[in-house]
Parts: structure tokens; sequence; C-alpha cells
């Protein structure tokens, strides 16, 4: 069996590595980029700061910052629009996952043409996307660094998942002075999409000595720092672990892919428009349950991960320890107990099985669920 390992070409790690990502796009000769962003950020003054340092380099920019935190086909169209009314050679996204996806959009549908639903499944482009520098502001959803693309299709109230080595950004950067501003509650909820990011890859059936070795390291750095990330958002050590640790569960899973707690999450999000990371954290206790008939040893390796003392558990005992620390780990940082709190009803539970058993065709969950078991396990976690 052969494998595979995607990721950009250019990592920036690192307090202040914004001025050298500025100084990099200057020197790959681009002209003038598409800042996708969304308004908060644009009204904070972070959007002014990238757009100051290129001004700078004599880089000029437009900006798109219409990006919902569930990216939208619309959001796409719009900001594709700008882009090509302003003759843009290369995009910027600046924030969090949604930024990220929507440029990603942008930029495949403007070099392949089409439309961004044409692009729905695994490889489906011809080439390669305008090129996209990532700026993250978030430590969680990885997308700077990962070919994951997902955008929400209203009419269908689906999120449609865009799996393309043609959407692997060519830059990825992660400033943690850029996360410093970053309420409470996002850092808990990109935190958890982080560790659920590391775990699925961990249990996966297409995971590799590279993926294991990046996804344990990134759950011991959540479980080491995540919490005072939350409760001391000024720590910049703790964002700087957080963003090393959101980027390894990224290689992670770029590389051995995703179960069904992204695909059961992807249905919560896109039918009721709720915050995704807050979806997986709710999620991953019960799925990891399901999971556990498969792969007790490897749950085992999550628990000795988040600091539990193994030496005395056998597999079984190790996977339910595993499950514990998330749980505890999700309660310390405020992620409600429930779907139900989010808004979730259980008479939409088949609607929602039926499409996330449709959506994990493309996941590498380690055993195989039934329509039956997939809805307990929602009804598990309502």
């Amino acid at each position: 069996m052969t494998t595979a390992f995607y990721i950009p070409t250019v990592n920036l790690m690192g307090a202040g590595c914004l001025k050298d990502a500025a100084d990099n796009i200057q020197a790959k000769g681009f002209k003038k980029g598409l800042i996708v962003t969304d308004k908060i950020l644009n009204q904070i003054g972070v959007v002014e700061k990238v757009q100051s340092l290129l001004n700078e380099r004599d880089v000029a920019t437009a900006v798109f910052d219409g990006t919902q935190p569930n990216p939208t086909v619309s959001n796409v169209n719009d900001g594709l629009s700008i882009l090509k009314d302003n003759d843009c050679d290369f995009v910027i996204s600046l924030g969090g996952g949604s930024p990220h996806d929507c440029a990603k959009g942008i930029a495949l549908v403007a070099a392949n043409g089409g439309k961004i639903g044409d692009y729905e499944g695994v490889d489906q482009s011809a080439k390669p996307m305008l090129p996209l520098v990532a700026i993250n502001t978030t430590a969680g959803t990885a997308s700077e660094m990962t070919r994951f693309c997902i955008i929400t299709d209203e009419e269908r109230h689906i999120k449609m998942a865009i799996v393309d080595k043609h959407t692997t950004p060519l830059v990825s950067v992660n400033d943690p002075e850029l996360m410093l501003a970053k309420p409470a509650s996002l850092t808990a909820a990109t935190g958890m999409d982080a560790l659920t990011h590391a775990i699925e890859a961990y249990v996966s059936i297409a995971a590799t000595p590279i993926t294991d070795a990046v996804a344990i390291k990134a759950i011991e750095l959540i479980q080491t720092h995540l919490r005072e990330a939350v409760n001391n958002g000024e720590n910049i050590d703790a964002r700087e672990q957080m963003a090393y640790a959101q980027f390894m569960a990224g290689m992670a899973f770029n590389n051995a892919s995703l179960g069904y707690v992204h695909a059961m999450a992807h249905q919560l999000g896109g039918f009721y428009d709720l915050p995704h990371g807050v979806c997986n954290a709710i999620l991953l206790p019960h799925v990891q349950r399901f999971n556990a008939k498969a792969v007790p040893s490897r749950l085992r390796d999550v628990a000795k991960a988040m600091g539990v003392d193994v030496s005395n558990l056998n597999e079984q005992q190790g996977a339910d320890a595993a499950i514990d620390a998330i749980v505890s780990l999700a309660s310390d940082v405020g992620i409600p107990s429930g779907i139900e709190q989010l808004g979730a009803k259980a008479d939409d539970i088949p609607t929602l099985t039926e499409n996330a058993l449709k959506d994990a065709c493309g996941f590498t969950n380690p055993i195989q669920a039934t329509s039956e078991e997939i809805a307990e396990i929602f009804r598990a976690a309502m």
C-alpha cells in the first residue's frame, strides 16, 4: 500500500511570523491579493494590519469580508465576483476555518471554472486553485494547511465536503499574536475541534506512523495547554502551543482523514447553522464509545496522551478512561453537554442520520455503523 502526504510548501510558525509572511508574498512576485475574511476581523483592525504590511511591500489588496461562520455557496460566489472585478492574482485567507474554506472555494473556482458544487467529493478539480496564503487567527480547524474545504449548500441544507489536493494552500501562517484577542468560547470550541481531528486521525484505518506521531503529540499539547488558553487568553505561550497542536492535528487528519464525528457534525452545522467545533466536542465521546468496540488499544493510547496513568488498565478500561478524559476536558472549557442545548431536535434525527451516512463515505472510521447505530449516537448526544 502506498500513501501520499499533503502539506503546504511553506508553513510559518511563531510570534511575529506575520511579517515573514508579508516578505514571502513579496518575494513570490504577487501583485494584488483578495483578502477573504469576516466582518469582525475587519472591524477590529486585523485586516488593516495585513494590508499595511503588504502596502509597504507594494502588494495591493481587495477585501471580501462577507464570510459567514459556516461559509456558503453564496459567500463563494460573492467573493469570486470581487476577485474578478479587481483582477487579483492570488488569495489571502484571514481568520479561522470559515474564511480559509471560503477562500479555497473562491480560489478553486477561479482557476477551474464552473461552480463550487462541481467539486464536491474527492479530487474533482483538474488543476490547482489560485495561489492561497492562509493566515490563521484561531487554533483549531487547521484549514490553513489542509486539502479539506467545507461549504454549506443553502438549498440542500447540507455541508459539502470538498477534499482535493488542489485546495492545499501555498503558504500557511500561524502567528499566536493574532490569536490573543480570541474569546474564551471560541478558544474552547476550536481547541476541541483540534482534539477531534487528532483522535479521529489516530483511530483511522488510514493512519500511518507519521500521522500517529503528530496526532499523539497534538493530543498531549491540547491536554496541557487548552484550559490555560481558555482561562487566560493573553498567555502567549499557551496560544503558541495550541497553534502547534492544531497544526499537527491538521497534519494527521489531512492525511489519515476523519470519521463519524465529522460526518455527523457536518449535518448539525448544515441543518441548524451550528458552530462546528462545539458540535464535534459534544459528539466526540459518544462516537469514540462506539469506536471502542473496534480499536480499544488505540483509545488507550489516547488516554495516556491525555495524562491518564494507563499502566494498570487493560485495553477496554483504557478506552473508557480516554472517553472520561475527553468529557472532563470539554466540561472544563465550557462545552455544552448535549446537542439539544444547541437547538437540535430529536424529530430530525432520521434526516441527520441519512445525510451523515452519505457524508461518511469519504471518511475512514475504524468500524462501519448501521443507520440505527448512527441514530443511536445522535440520540445519546442529545
